[in-house]
């Protein structure tokens, strides 16, 4: 019998068109065969399905079903496609949590912290997992420039605390820099973390459930055209994407073992990407992304690939994992 799947997508942040490519061949890729496939499109003012013919129905959030003329449906699972708010905070794993519909992202705990660059730091650094040194600031907070230079140093990273995409990312060099790049990040967030800019190699980690076990993919480096990995050279083809990274055994073992120290001292599930910058062969941690973009050229899918993982072994994969 065919399992009823709702893959949402979209969000109520800047990332929402590139979540509405991820969320689409992602229920592209699903068997027809044994998946009946509902694509929900997430706004912040509704939540709904359109079928072939244009059709548009709303979902009922009061138990995530949806009413047809001829039927009503109630999904088994849902595909979470969702980059930022509230598919990779916690918001929505929460919600499907208390009406019992499992989801494929990690749970709610787990995706609001690593959503929240600055607790996620928080949490790991006891660890011992090297990262940039730092400085918060939350809105209308009192900006002392003098203070964050002496404790990040220039040139550094003015970043919005919880956003994904490169997006409210600046790089600063001077402190006349600082102000306008507070307005760009605080554009994203009322919070900001603002970062020193390490040097070094920067690589791409997924960490997946595959087939009941965590499985580190193909490592990626990334080598981007602009000044750092940015939306740019995410999006428009303005980096080169190395993958499998041509990596010494011994500094590949090393992020490795990090990349799954992060994964399981976290309880994360499903499919994350850490990305490090490589500090004198030191991995230091930028940031843990617990939905991924799932397009065919994003970074986990390819990874994927090089392992020998095809898209719809990829996807399903996800939905055995809670089903």
């Amino acid at each position: 019998m065919k399992k009823t799947i709702a893959v949402i997508m979209g969000g109520y942040t800047s990332e929402f068109e590139i979540s509405l490519k991820s969320g689409a061949v992602v229920a592209a890729h699903l068997d027809p065969d044994k998946y009946e496939v509902y694509p929900i499109v997430i706004t912040k003012n509704r939540w709904t399905y359109t079928t072939d013919h244009g059709a548009v129905y709303a979902i009922q959030k009061e138990n995530f079903s949806l009413e047809l003329p001829h039927k009503k449906v109630l999904f088994d699972g849902v595909f979470n496609a969702i980059h930022g708010s509230p598919g990779e905070d916690g918001k929505i794993q929460a919600y499907l949590e208390l009406l019992g519909i499992p989801q494929t992202a990690c749970d709610f705990y787990q995706a609001a912290l690593t959503y929240n660059k600055r607790d996620l730091l928080s949490v790991l650094k006891p660890y011992g997992i090297a990262m940039a040194k730092s400085y918060y600031l939350n809105f209308g907070d009192p900006i002392n420039k003098e203070a964050i230079i002496k404790k990040v140093g220039l040139p550094c990273f003015v970043k919005a605390n919880k956003s994904g995409s490169s997006y409210g990312i600046s790089k600063v060099y001077t402190s006349d820099q600082i102000e306008a790049a507070l307005e760009i990040a605080f554009k994203e967030d009322k919070e900001v973390i603002i970062e020193s800019a390490l040097v070094g190699r920067e690589v791409s980690v997924g960490v997946i459930q595959y087939q009941g076990k965590t499985k580190v993919l193909p490592i990626t480096e990334i080598l981007s055209e602009n000044d750092f990995f940015d939306y740019q050279a995410k999006y428009e083809g303005k980096s080169t994407e190395i993958t499998p990274a041509d990596l010494e055994p011994e500094l590949e073992d090393k992020i490795i073992a990090v990349a799954t120290f992060i994964y399981n001292t976290l309880n994360l599930k499903g499919f994350t990407r850490s990305e490090f910058i490589l500090v004198n062969n030191v991995p230091h941690l930028l940031e843990v992304n617990t939905t991924p973009g799932m397009t065919q050229h994003s970074i986990l899918p390819q990874q994927a690939k090089e392992a020998g993982i095809s898209l719809p072994e990829l996807f399903e994969s996800a939905l055995l994992a809670i089903l």
